[in-house]
């Protein structure tokens, strides 16, 4: 059996099955300390961190390395002893999964607090799931955590890690003991995905309770994200690796995002960061929106966002179940589109129902389309016989009694597609006329949907950096 070991690279059998990265979870009850942990084995501040007990509701994953070796860190939420629908009992549900999918947890207590009963009705589940568990004694900077690391050995889970994650003490040691840990771990199963292949990388945006995490859920074929009549469950930016229709993907779903004059507690300031964030990190974004309310000036706004960010957008209008007269909303939603979004002229717009999941399979052509035309590059001459035409068929207007002459087009960047456009008194076109070539650009060359930017540069005279002299030849020029 092969085990998780270091390896020298010439004595690597090529025949031996290929090793998958771990699995590890990170769990606890609230506050101890979790997603703090998660940030630093991670590398890198992901999850949110805050006082307030219960932040992290969702299983969110990140990949790191720990020695040089990869693995999978799985932040968790706080493990509540509550039973039936309410919230904190969905959250456990998340938690108990993690755990039984994990190769190795990591379980995390307050050392300062001590060990309580649900750190030992917690304990009790992780032992009986049989996974291999290294306990993980927190906020150990002071002398008044000793009593607490003591009755961390009544857990039964071995000897307690003394850490201080807040203020990134004992990960060295901590760092020995996980890498032992692994060495007793088989890890030869297959992997379930190709990561050579690149994802397209794709946000679902929207309003709070649009139904953003229950159409991932829907397109994984698996409850994975928390879901809920409540209003803003989803609070972390969840990244999610998925096959879909043969296509390696990325979703990440985010935080509702409400009007801005609404979002006053620091814990949804920081969940609009981190949607935010992954818009940045994104390619194409769907932007959510409910059937029953489609447009809301809410909805307006993400758009100019997303536009802001370059982003290729498909516009998902979903709970389509709930409409009773398809067609007419459907012919109305087009021609609401092509009005309020003309920065996204022709941007697809895809009817579902998130919940049933009919017809939720349309989204990815449209979304791998749109990928294309956001990455696409077109030649120069093409773009400058486009120039001619397009000027010769509507000249810009004359700006104080002259004449405004584009003269040379190229395409300098894709994603967005980014143009650069050359012409005499630059500073004077009229912003009109450059929306007229971008609608151009968009129209002739089958860019529907996506941010197209156009730099007006001034036309370069090679003669205006030569200073003439009096009764002097300019500057460089010789006599014949």
């Amino acid at each position: 059996m092969k085990k998780y070991r270091d390896e020298v690279e010439d004595d690597i059998d090529p025949d031996a099955p290929k090793m998958r990265p771990p699995r590890i979870a990170v769990v606890g009850r609230p506050n101890v300390g979790k997603s703090t942990l998660f940030n630093r084995l991670a590398g890198k501040k992901l999850a949110i961190v805050d006082d307030t007990p219960g932040v992290t509701r969702d299983v969110r994953e990140a990949k790191s390395k720990i020695r040089g070796h990869e693995m999978t860190l799985l932040d968790t939420a706080g493990y509540e002893n509550a039973k039936g629908d309410k919230l904190e009992a969905r959250m456990r549900a998340g938690t108990e999964a993690a755990v039984m999918g994990a190769d190795l947890v990591l379980f995390v207590y307050d050392a300062r607090a001590g060990v309580t009963a649900l750190d030992r009705i917690f304990a009790q589940f992780v032992r009986k799931s049989g996974k291999p568990v290294v306990l993980v004694a927190n906020k150990v900077e002071s002398s008044a955590a000793d009593v607490g690391v003591t009755e961390g050995y009544s857990l039964g889970m071995g000897d307690p890690v003394e850490v201080a994650a807040e203020h990134n003490l004992g990960f060295v040691d901590l760092d020995d003991v996980i890498e032992m840990a692994l060495r007793e771990i088989d890890l030869t199963e297959p992997e379930e995905m190709d990561f050579s292949e690149a994802p397209v990388r794709i946000a679902i945006i929207g309003r709070p309770n649009a139904g953003k995490s229950t159409l991932i859920n829907t397109m994984i074929g698996k409850d994975r994200l928390l879901v809920g009549p409540e209003a803003g469950v989803t609070r972390d930016s969840i990244t999610i690796d998925h096959i879909w229709q043969g296509r390696r993907v990325q979703f990440h779903d985010t935080a509702g995002i409400r009007k801005k004059a609404r979002v006053h507690e620091k814990l949804e300031v920081m969940s609009v960061s981190d949607t935010i964030r992954a818009l940045r990190f994104a390619q194409v974004v769907i932007m959510l929106m409910d059937a029953t309310s489609p447009f809301d000036k809410q909805d307006l706004q993400l758009a100019s966002l997303v536009e802001r960010e370059g982003r290729a957008m498909v516009i998902g209008v979903t709970k389509w179940d709930l409409v009773e007269n398809k067609s007419e909303l459907s012919k109305a939603l087009r021609e609401m589109a092509g009005r309020l979004l003309p920065q996204f002229g022709g941007v697809p717009v895809v009817t579902f129902s998130g919940l049933t999941g009919k017809s939720v399979d349309k989204l990815l052509p449209a979304i791998e389309r749109i990928h294309n035309d956001w990455s696409a590059k077109i030649k120069t001459s093409e773009l400058n016989d486009w120039l001619i035409e397009k000027v010769a068929r509507h000249p810009p207007p004359a700006v104080a009694g002259r004449r405004i002459k584009p003269k040379y087009i190229s395409q300098t960047k894709t994603r967005p597609p980014t143009f650069v456009l050359k012409c005499s008194r630059a500073e004077k076109l009229p912003e009109s006329y450059r929306r007229y070539l971008v609608n151009g650009l968009r129209e002739d060359f089958g860019l529907p949907g996506i941010p197209i930017r156009m730099i007006v540069k001034a036309d370069e005279n090679p003669y205006d950096n030569i200073k003439r002299i009096k009764g002097r030849e300019p500057l460089g020029e010789k006599k014949r």
